[in-house]
């Protein structure tokens, strides 16, 4: 999820897979990597790559939990969350990044 949802940053931008390796000080084989989910990246290889996209963790964290969200709704029309419900809000601990 994070890798796919990293190359999409990328292409929405216009930018290559070397671009964004060099602004964020990774070669571009590690990059590709983690855009394909074969490597977990620490969170400060992860902060570098979204620095060089010109976003933030934030955007990219809501980001992708509005894609899980959607997910499970397509998935189970009853696993919905009401707006107004406790669980509708999104907790730091609902997110995991590897070390």
């Amino acid at each position: 999820m994070l890798g796919d949802r990293l190359r999409g940053l990328r292409h929405e931008r216009g930018a290559t897979l070397g671009e964004v390796a060099t602004r964020a000080g990774v070669s571009p084989q590690y990059l590709s990597e983690i855009e394909r989910g074969r490597k977990e990246p620490s969170s400060e290889m992860i902060a570098a790559v979204i620095g060089a996209l010109d976003t933030t963790l934030v955007d990219l964290t809501l980001d992708i939990a509005e894609s899980l969200n959607a997910a499970r709704r397509r998935s189970s029309p009853q696993a919905s969350i009401h707006q107004s419900s406790p669980q509708a809000s999104i907790r730091q601990s609902d997110f995991v990044l590897a070390a």
